[in-house]
């Protein structure tokens, strides 16, 4: 009799059979998120726009559930589309920078923002963060649509870069965690110069408050003070 796979293991095959365009529109934070939705049973396989029919096939074929059309709630199988910025408009912002969850958009506070076309997975998480509206979504497959308009390459490289995406997020947030932490340790050098608090019994309330703000931030990751 054959085993059926673990979860851990259907998860990934899962995840591996996924586009990797991290769109969210599956209603899942990333296709990982999907694929372990998936293989614990609690989310149906045609939930999945850019993997489109073919998708649905190959999940159909990994879980042995039948195969559905897909789900018109998370959107419709379409050519892959390509971010394109109007420079013109760009006011340089950063938020869709901050949205792509692939890093294929550069560019620098108040200056003009660019995408890297190779890079874009058409994601759209980009548009509807943008205050001025200047960017489109511009079709670039004609009429090849899911993976006929993706590949196997382009998924892998996808999925690269979004775990690099998560690891620069993590380091950025250590840092800043850190630059916190070390700022309030310097007010805590010298907490009635910061504080302008001159009562020894307050005095002696703020420090305790500002030395349990550290404790807690030590203990719990991805927490820092900056109210000392």
């Amino acid at each position: 009799m054959t085993r059926a796979p673990a979860p851990t293991d259907l998860a990934d095959r899962l995840d591996a059979a996924l586009p990797q365009t991290q769109c969210t529109r599956c209603g899942y934070p990333d296709c990982r998120g999907y694929a372990q939705a998936m293989a614990a049973g609690e989310a149906d396989i045609n939930r999945c726009p850019p993997g489109g029919a073919e998708g649905i096939h190959r999940l159909a074929a990994l879980t042995g559930r039948p195969v559905r059309p897909l789900d018109p709630a998370h959107g419709t199988e379409g050519p892959r589309a390509l971010a394109v910025i109007d420079e013109d408009w760009c006011i340089g912002c950063t938020l869709c920078i901050k949205a792509c969850p692939v890093d294929c958009i550069v560019g620098a506070s108040k200056l003009m923002h660019t995408v890297i076309d190779p890079l874009c997975t058409g994601c759209e998480l980009c548009v509807p963060v943008c205050p001025v509206d200047c960017i489109a979504m511009r079709p670039v497959t004609g009429a090849a649509t899911g993976w006929q308009a993706w590949s196997a390459a382009q998924a892998d490289t996808a999925r690269t870069r979004y775990a690099m995406h998560g690891q620069r997020l993590e380091r950025e947030r250590r840092e800043d965690d850190e630059r916190m932490a070390a700022k309030a340790q310097a007010k805590l050098a010298d907490l009635a110069g910061h504080s302008g608090i001159t009562d020894p019994q307050a005095l002696a309330a703020k420090r305790a408050v500002v030395e349990a703000a550290l404790k807690r931030a030590r203990r719990t990751p991805g927490t820092s003070d900056d109210d000392a």
